[in-house]
């Protein structure tokens, strides 16, 4: 089953699952961020209003690229892929990841005729130590970059999902694939309702 879901008081909707935790429910989330949780696994979804992220321009941001990615982003918008990879790279800091892996990265076009952005979807791994255990959990990133351009800002949906845990944890065949379906309903169906919100 699923709802759509009112974000923000209701300035962004998507659909979600039904069942989703809210973790504000739980603990204290910042204003600029809305934190869901699975009752029946460890995935996490947070979505987030970020300023819109600097270099802004590909000849800028391309040295801080590898010469692999370089190539691969010949075929795709180059800024829009080095935007997404800097919040995928960033959140690889934030969690301490000792690797990470880009899979792929492919835009979604908003044809519903409203002014929400297109998605820049990204689907990676990052491979993130818990608990100082040596081997390091094996954690699928799937992250949408929504690209307010007169705002300056970026807003930001990550799912979080548990693909390899030290002591248990790990999401199941079925778990991941609800997940994935999940993650690309909500990001095809994230609407921005209220522009407002980014003043």
């Amino acid at each position: 089953m699923s709802v759509v879901r009112e974000l923000f008081g209701g300035a962004i909707t998507a659909t979600t699952a039904q069942d989703l935790v809210d973790a504000s429910d739980v603990r204290q989330v910042p204003d600029t961020q809305e934190v869901f949780m699975y009752r029946d696994s460890n995935v996490s979804i947070v979505v987030e209003i970020l300023e819109q992220v600097e270099p802004s321009h590909f000849n800028d941001a391309i040295r801080h690229v590898s010469p692999l990615i370089v190539m691969f982003v010949r075929f795709i918008d180059q800024s829009v892929y080095l935007h997404d990879r800097f919040h995928f790279d960033s959140l690889a800091h934030d969690n301490s990841a000792e690797n990470t892996q880009v899979e792929t990265v492919y835009r979604v076009p908003n044809d519903r005729g409203d002014d929400t952005p297109s998605a820049t979807i990204l689907k990676g791994i990052q491979f993130v130590p818990k608990f100082n255990h040596t081997t390091p959990d094996k954690v699928q990133i799937l992250m949408a970059l929504y690209r307010i351009e007169e705002k300056s800002i970026d807003l930001v949906v990550t799912f979080n999902i548990p693909l390899q845990v030290v002591g248990g944890g790990a999401v199941d065949q079925r778990q991941l694939e609800k997940a994935q379906a999940d993650f690309d309903v909500f990001s095809r169906s994230l609407r921005i309702v209220d522009f407002g919100l980014f003043a």
